[in-house]
């Protein structure tokens, strides 16, 4: 049975009304855990805020919808970066969900920590308590492994679901081989001991549906009456003086309003919005703030720098066989049964989340650890970045997982969110893409997929030089939607959150979401914002 719910109704006044100890703005990967822990004790009022709606559409639960979601005018953010100078001038695509649970309600799914490495180095950088063998306990409290993988890494008590996908393609198991015959091994567990290697992703799923962080761990304590929940709501600013929050100002129904807070604000609105929320409170650089017209009130110039993102290039392959995931003609005999394959055995089709398979390699130019990740795709990707193409084909996604190039957010004089990721500005991020493009390349060329016949359309057969891939990554490459750090933790000078994720100069302001990351992680970031909610939990709760 598909997964039906309606929130409760929550009327503006009932909201100016009540004073809440808590509020957490933004219902995502972080958000929805804070909410679950904080409202366990039945004497804490908490409230929960999200800009988008409720999730109860068949596109967010069922996994084949989520590339319905991308472009949605409803459940998507749809940011678009500032036209990136290295890459042609091309605005890149920022979708971000607006929805409760966030873009954990429209990713691929897939559950990936990064490497233990990442979190020891942001310990190192001052980050105290952030080193993986202090992360690790809180990534498993929120886990809930079904699949019988190592107890030493995997949790099986937490509301998180991690399976297998049910029914992966064919071409998926295949890429696994022909990887196999360039020494790229197959790796079971990619959050074990380590990730080098290729296999099918574990997934965020429950019974064969997506399991998003709202839905694992808000929807099940609905009936807690010290917790609203509120959608359709969007956050202003926050109305703060001498260091301490006083409430947020809000927009909802077509009315203006303010919600109180007794305790704490905690901001998980994501690494776009949670600095923009602050920038437009008055606390960012100050110099920036002004020249938007902002009077700058806490002058915090961390605000907004630091964007890292996962910058990726496309090999796509065109083939005639309807054994891909496609529309055709021949395709039919798969495609028209599908419904009634999932809603019965959770199988066929729509079990899909498209990246069913991938892995962590190195390429000529990496040390001791992978420096690119695959994400197979056993459908046509576009090469006119089309959402659906006609006809059959496979592909692989390939990103430089410790890019060097760093950008920033801005808010101009409308108040709106500028983003410049500021791409391939350090010449290593286009060497290690383009050393990872050959690889993919490599991988599709090999004898298991010539069953295939399949013509190669990206890069293509005319891109040879070492000019030619570098023509191609400007006019091609985008992002596999992984932005983090432009709130970061640490201690210097531009960091915006202490290690306990208080805004510095705050006294009961924090964040907790991507946005606070020092360092990008190397690999998919969901599960690493869920333990983010995690730990955020734990330090309120150790300070009462």
């Amino acid at each position: 049975m598909l997964y039906k719910r309606t929130l409760p109704e929550i009327d503006n006044q009932q909201l100016q009304q009540h004073r809440y100890d808590y509020v957490i703005v933004g219902a995502g990967s972080a958000g929805s855990v804070i909410a679950n822990r904080l409202s366990e004790d039945p004497n804490t009022r908490v409230c929960l805020i999200e800009a988008g709606a409720a999730d109860n559409s068949p596109r967010i639960q069922i996994p084949a919808g989520t590339i319905t979601l991308y472009k949605s005018k409803k459940y998507s953010w749809n940011f678009f970066s500032t036209p990136q100078k290295r890459l042609n001038n091309r605005q890149i695509h920022a979708p971000r969900g607006k929805m409760v649970g966030g873009s954990s309600s429209m990713n691929s799914m897939i559950y990936i920590r990064g490497n233990a490495s990442d979190y020891d180095n942001w310990e190192a950088k001052g980050c105290a308590g952030w080193g993986w063998k202090e992360v690790l306990p809180f990534f498993k409290r929120s886990e809930k492994n079904v699949i019988q993988q190592d107890l030493a890494f995997h949790g099986v008590e937490g509301e998180l679901f991690v399976d297998h996908p049910k029914d992966p393609n064919p071409l998926s198991k295949l890429f696994i081989q022909a990887a196999a015959l360039l020494n790229l091994k197959e790796n079971q567990d990619f959050n074990a001991a380590s990730s080098e290697g290729v296999g099918i992703y574990d997934v965020t799923q429950r019974d064969g549906q997506r399991l998003s962080s709202f839905k694992a761990f808000v929807q099940p304590i609905l009936t807690r009456s010290n917790l609203t929940v509120v959608t359709e709501c969007e956050v202003e600013r926050i109305h703060h003086s001498e260091g301490q929050v006083h409430s947020i100002h809000v927009q909802r129904q077509g009315q203006n309003f303010d919600i109180r807070i007794n305790k704490e604000l905690i901001l998980s609105a994501g690494a776009f919005v949670s600095p923009l929320l602050l920038m437009k409170s008055g606390i960012g650089p100050k110099s920036e703030l002004e020249q938007a017209g902002i009077e700058c009130k806490v002058d915090l110039p961390g605000v907004g720098k630091n964007l890292q993102e996962h910058i990726d290039g496309l090999v796509t392959v065109r083939t005639n066989s309807s054994k891909t995931l496609g529309f055709s003609v021949g395709a039919l005999a798969s495609i028209l049964p599908a419904p009634f394959q999932y809603a019965l055995k959770r199988k066929g089709w729509l079990t899909t989340n498209y990246v069913e398979a991938g892995g962590f390699a190195k390429t000529p130019l990496a040390t001791d650890l992978p420096d690119v990740q695959f994400h197979f795709v056993p459908g046509y990707r576009s090469h006119r970045g089309r959402l659906f193409e006609w006809g059959h084909g496979y592909a692989i996604h390939t990103c430089v997982l410790r890019p060097k190039s760093i950008g920033e957010i801005r808010v101009n004089a409308q108040k709106q969110i500028e983003i410049d990721y500021n791409f391939l500005e350090k010449e290593h991020d286009m060497h290690v893409l383009i050393e990872g493009i050959k690889l993919a390349q490599r991988i599709l060329k090999q004898d298991v997929f010539k069953a295939f016949n399949g013509q190669e359309i990206l890069p293509g057969p005319d891109v040879k030089t070492d000019a030619d891939y570098q023509a191609y990554v400007r006019e091609y490459a985008a992002t596999v939607f992984h932005p983090v750090g432009t709130c970061k933790m640490g201690i210097d000078a531009m960091s915006v959150v202490d290690p306990k994720l208080k805004v510095v100069g705050f006294n009961n302001l924090r964040i907790a979401d991507a946005s606070i990351m020092p360092d990008l992680v190397s690999g998919n970031t969901n599960a690493p914002c869920i333990m983010i909610g995690e730990r955020a939990a734990d330090f309120i709760l150790q300070q009462q």
